[in-house]
């Protein structure tokens, strides 16, 4: 690939970003601004924001590569991330708005009445954070090698100086327009190049190599790994959704719980287009780029399938389309995560003003980008769902109990979420140490431990994706333990509930005022 191709299109990107930020500098003149844009943001807006900072590197590019690599089973991966906007429409979005909470910790605190819960709310969602902007800067690491060969930090490096920029200078007004821009960036980028594909296709080409036999069309159920592995995945996804702090807090920009709900149900159709479109690279990708799923570079095949079957000065624009995209998804993602981040920690510790919102900003970016640039890049849709069972097993019992029981505890939610959380973080970092471990030809060799047939895979996976079962055990530990602390129930619950559930006033009238 031309290098140029590369470095024009991330310029191009991350220009018309920063001009966006600076746009959004001009309307953010409150601390509501920084924290949630006045909670004036439309549906139609808040959902393309929500599509852009959502849709990240395990979307853009690691879908199709694990799709490539898979076969079918990948198809888990886009039915999840999208139906996990199913449980949020039904259990999460408009009650959480009505809350009038900036951050999720807010919610915590003032539904419990209690400063430990928001601690360890705090440090949960900075944790969540953390790791999953991680897997964005490799993205964009491994998006710079493939396009320009410059050193794979660049891209990482990039990625953190332009967010800082545009979070910095608008916080969430401004990250507002960038994200609604970005979301209709990336599916034009990755929609518009395989249409041309399929088109020219159709025309007559003919696969460069037939890697077509090595795709598996068969779901993996078969003993003793793959029905376990497929279910927890879905727990993770769907549970795991429902504690991701930079897309809840998307939820506290909208007017009102009913327009929460509209920006849910416009989510979901948005993400059901976009992912279409990785399914077909992947299908493509594994006949004419077979190659990719043999060598490890499974994740680059929607940055290189268009250049390689269309040449030419048409290929040069689509690839450089593609790249744009790309670059897009990891801006967006990453900076929806520093805003949420930017939020807790500014508040918890520069006392909520907006120079401590500037301040928290440049920490939650900067500290990610350390751990990137000193660790190796996993497979992003994969690492991606390591974070989603963490949230499943700490954030999310926490919001559903909150929203839906009157007898949830301080005591009790801080013991639910602790336990989920060293469960999961424990069990994913015993299955890594297991895989990486064991010699080449033991039947714990990480080549082997993946296929269902392997009798120890299913003991690996049950370590590997523990969410099928940490996610359950942190429920019950929150329910037992609140029941066991029935007099630590915060006072006035009725009236906590009540604002949760009941319809917002009509317009003009007085509403409660939110959480400061």
């Amino acid at each position: 690939m031309n290098p140029a191709i590369g470095y024009a299109a991330v310029a191009g990107v991350s220009a018309v970003t920063a001009l966006i930020g600076f746009y959004g500098l001009r309307v953010s003149r409150t601390t509501s601004d920084f924290y949630v844009a006045s909670r004036t943001v439309a549906p139609w807006w808040n959902a393309s924001a929500i599509g852009g900072e959502y849709l990240s590197a395990a979307s853009f590019l690691g879908i199709a590569g694990l799709i490539m690599v898979s076969g079918i089973d990948g198809l888990w991966f886009p039915l999840g991330y999208t139906a996990g906007y199913l449980m949020l429409l039904l259990f999460v979005a408009a009650p959480l708005r009505r809350s009038g909470a900036y951050t999720l910790p807010d919610f915590a605190q003032s539904r419990l009445q209690s400063r430990r819960v928001r601690n360890v709310t705090s440090a949960l969602v900075v944790v969540v954070g953390w790791f999953y902007i991680v897997p964005q800067l490799h993205g964009a690491a491994l998006t710079i090698r493939i396009t320009t060969g410059l050193p794979s930090w660049v891209g990482a490096v990039a990625v953190v100086a332009v967010v800082c920029l545009t979070v910095m200078t608008g916080g969430m007004r401004s990250i507002t327009f960038v994200q609604a821009f970005q979301y209709w960036l990336k599916l034009t980028a990755i929609a518009v190049p395989v249409i041309f594909v399929l088109l020219v296709l159709t025309a007559g080409a003919r696969p460069v190599s037939d890697g077509g036999a090595a795709f598996s069309t068969t779901l993996n159920t078969v003993a003793p790994a793959g029905l376990y592995r497929n279910l927890s995945l879905m727990t993770a996804l769907l549970f795991g959704t429902l504690g991701l702090p930079h897309v809840l807090v998307r939820f506290y920009t909208n007017p009102d719980g009913g327009a929460a709900r509209r920006t849910t149900l416009i989510v979901l159709g948005l993400l059901s287009v976009f992912y279409l479109f990785p399914t077909i690279y992947a299908v493509l990708g594994r006949i004419y780029l077979p190659e990719l799923a043999t060598n490890g570079q499974a994740d680059a095949t929607v940055l290189l399938l268009p250049g390689r079957l269309i040449g030419g000065a048409a290929g040069n624009v689509l690839s450089a389309l593609v790249i744009a995209g790309a670059f897009a998804a990891f801006l967006s993602t990453t900076s929806g995560l520093v805003v949420s981040l930017a939020g807790v920690v500014s508040q918890d510790l520069f006392g909520g003003t907006v120079r401590g919102f500037r301040i928290a900003a440049v920490l939650s970016a900067l500290i990610p980008l350390a751990v990137a640039l000193g660790t190796g890049s996993l497979a992003l849709a994969g690492s991606v769902s390591l974070v989603f069972a963490f949230t499943a097993s700490t954030l999310c019992p926490l919001l559903v109990l909150g929203i839906w029981w009157r007898g949830l505890t301080d005591i009790g939610a801080i013991a639910g979420m602790l336990t989920g959380g060293i469960l999961c973080a424990a069990a994913i970092l015993a299955g890594s140490r297991l895989a990486s471990s064991a010699p080449a030809s033991s039947p714990l060799a990480a080549s082997t431990l993946a296929s269902t047939q392997n009798p120890a895979g299913f003991w690996y996976q049950v370590l590997a994706q523990p969410a099928a079962w940490t996610v359950p055990v942190a429920f019950v530990v929150m329910i037992a333990v609140s029941l066991a602390t029935k007099n630590r129930r915060p006072g006035g619950i009725t009236r906590i509930m009540t604002r949760l559930h009941a319809p917002e006033r009509p317009l003009g009238q007085a509403t409660v005022p939110a959480v400061e």
